[in-house]
């Protein structure tokens, strides 16, 4: 009987979609692949054809439809390459070598200057393509800074071809099956993340379903379970019955134990943006590298990291898709980093819509447009409120700061150690030094810029259209790219190089950005003791972490040196500037709540240290009803790690 009312729904959707098909589209087959349902179609001719009726049946069934040519349908790939390269406009500057045929998926990757003509306005040139050759066209920006993870991860899914369509029907299956239980609830779990920053993770429950949004790690507490790992030995998350997990962007403690879900048996999805697929690769593989360096222990490898990689599915912003069988999620920008996302749950037949802010910023920076606010229907609001205590200094003031520190530095001949988040942080900083050199308000000394920067760089440079206006339009239109300098100085490796130091004045940006491990604790270590330099902390310092320990005035470092531990004595300036945060501050943590459209009715606060969070209710109740919410029907929750909210009983 299960099985049944399971193929009913998915019986029912074939026939909603042969109805509407025009009769002269032969179609082999129709597959549920993961959130998509894709038409293998045998007269590949009328793709170009019929592509706005299809687009119209995805809009009346609600379901994302993919037109394919089914394999007999296809030109031998020599044939098709040379068709495409016909088809192509010399203008999108296609790299002929770069291009490669997926035989199972029927897809032909290549790279290109201008990827978005293969594409096509509404993927019209795409299908174009499809039609003509029976290879559905996936591009990807060809840039002078080259991204190693990007050629990486496009190798494994290419290898792991068979394995990954064989994935994505099972789980086509179990997003499209029909709804069991019509009296539904919805509930979340605190897993991580609350009343503390770090080891993000919810648990959203439904009847028919269960989603982990995050499941990060919290670096900064060392190796002790207790406080590094959410909570995942409870009865509610039960692997088998995770239907997905939803990533809101890269950092570790959002994302950095999602490969120990695979180690323990999930075979699961988890949904990202796409900038977000390689720099969680970037920053998982790089804390593996690290823990393996420093003798500390991880409870996966690098071969739960490949595992992971083969079940991501990566999402446009915007793009409604289908993660359960009564759970819709729409990713929207955050501001925070590359790839950020405000994670919006649609669940029901209009039951219940959470949006999830994860980490966001709710001004511009320089690097993106600040976080989305409207939403189709909005009844619960679970925000980060890392700065719910602190009010920033603005962006102009952070940058007149950093550069008066920078050049009294180099006045005195010292080096200026800049540790960065290597996502985010990293490249904006570049920018300021850049603009500021070349406005003469700092001299031009060389910037070492270590090895994972580098990296997260390079992606940077493949999605300019996450970036904002400004960087995109530089890149686009003026092919200028922002992020390539003659003073920037690629710093090879991961580890650091101590014949950089004799370089002075200089300036080095390195990981991680709050000291707990990596290049930057090196080069602190080897300019400690010099009076004459600066460390410059421009991001936040999480409660546990060295960083953290130096902002608050610890002035001494254990180090070993030849199996002996030596003392030395931080003489170098400290400097914390606030301002380049990629979080909200008090202010505009308020403004965001004054601002999200529609108005929720719960509001939950999480990311933030205990005073953070108190503070921030506490202003919250005294202007809830000037933003124009209502002081009896509006809820505003505090929980606690394992406390669980049943969202659907607050109406």
């Amino acid at each position: 009987m299960d099985r049944l009312l399971l193929d009913r729904g998915r019986t029912e959707l074939l026939k909603r979609i042969l109805t509407e098909l025009p009769p002269d589209m032969i179609i082999t087959s129709i597959e549920f692949e993961g959130p998509e349902i894709v038409l293998y179609i045998k007269n590949r001719e009328v793709i170009d054809k019929y592509f706005d009726t299809v687009k119209e049946i995805a809009k009346k069934i609600r379901k994302r439809l993919v037109l394919r040519a089914a394999p007999s349908a296809r030109l031998d790939p020599e044939e098709a390459k040379k068709k495409i390269l016909e088809l192509i406009p010399p203008e999108a500057g296609v790299d002929p070598n770069s291009i490669v045929f997926d035989k199972t998926l029927g897809e032909v990757w290549m790279k290109a200057e201008k990827p978005g003509i293969i594409i096509g306005k509404g993927a019209r040139h795409r299908h174009k393509i499809l039609a003509e050759t029976g290879w559905r066209p996936e591009a990807w920006r060809a840039s002078p800074l080259e991204s190693k993870t990007l050629k990486t991860v496009m190798y494994s899914l290419l290898k792991e071809s068979d394995y990954r369509l064989k994935f994505l029907r099972a789980i086509g299956e179990r997003i499209h099956r029909d709804v069991i239980f019509k009296n539904n609830y919805v509930r979340i779990t605190a897993l991580g993340g609350f009343m503390e920053v770090g080891r993000s993770a919810i648990l959203v429950e439904t009847r028919e379903s269960r989603v982990l949004l995050d499941f990060g790690i919290n670096v900064g507490a060392g190796a002790n379970p207790e406080r590094a790992y959410p909570y995942i030995d409870i009865d509610q998350l039960r692997l088998p019955e995770l239907d997905a997990v939803i990533v809101s962007h890269a950092h570790l403690d959002h994302v950095g134990l999602v490969p120990l879900l695979y180690k323990y048996g999930y075979r699961g999805p988890v949904y990202v943006s796409k900038p977000t697929r390689e720099l969680m690769v970037i920053m998982i593989k790089d804390l593996i590298n690290v823990m393996q360096r420093e003798g500390k222990y991880l409870p996966f490898t690098e071969k739960d990291l490949v595992t992971m990689i083969l079940h991501t599915i990566p999402l446009e912003y915007g793009s409604v898709t289908d993660v359960a069988p009564d759970i819709k999620a729409t990713l929207y920008n955050a501001g925070h980093i590359l790839g950020s996302s405000i994670i919006h749950l649609h669940i029901g037949m209009g039951l219940h819509n959470i949006v999830y802010t994860g980490d966001f910023k709710y001004a511009d920076t320089g690097l993106f447009n600040r976080a989305h606010t409207k939403f189709p229907r909005v009844e619960t609001l679970i925000m980060e409120t890392t700065y719910g205590a602190t009010r920033q200094q603005s962006r102009r003031a952070a940058r007149n700061e950093l550069v008066s520190v920078i050049r009294r530095t180099i006045e005195r001949r010292g080096i200026v150690l800049i540790p960065v988040f290597a996502v985010g942080r990293g490249q904006e900083i570049m920018l300021v030094l850049r603009d500021a050199m070349e406005r003469g308000d700092i001299p031009k000394v060389n910037v070492y810029i270590e090895g994972l920067v580098n990296e997260v760089t390079a992606i940077h440079t493949q999605y300019p259209e996450y970036l904002k206006r400004e960087l995109r339009d530089m890149i686009f239109y003026r092919g200028e790219n922002p992020f390539i300098y003659d003073y920037f100085k690629k710093i090879e490796g991961d580890r650091a190089r101590p014949d950089i130091v004799e370089d002075k004045p200089s300036i080095i940006i390195a990981t991680s950005g709050m000291l707990t491990g990596g290049p930057a604790v090196e080069y602190l270590k080897l300019i400690a003791s010099d009076p004459n330099s600066s460390l410059v902390f421009v991001g936040y310092q999480a409660e546990g972490t060295l960083g953290r320990m130096i902002k608050d005035g610890l002035r001494e470092l254990q180090v070993v040196v030849d199996s002996r531990v030596e003392l030395i004595r931080i003489n170098l300036e400290v400097y914390s500037i606030e301002g380049f945060s990629g979080h909200s501050d008090q202010s505009e943590l308020l403004y965001y709540v004054r601002d999200i459209l529609p108005k929720p009715r719960n509001i939950v606060l999480c990311h933030g240290e205990p005073t953070a969070i108190s503070t921030f209710h506490r202003l919250l109740l005294k202007n809830i009803r000037r933003f124009g919410y209502s002081p009896v029907s509006t809820n505003i929750f505090t929980p606690r790690l394992l406390d669980s909210i049943h969202l659907t009983a607050y109406r």
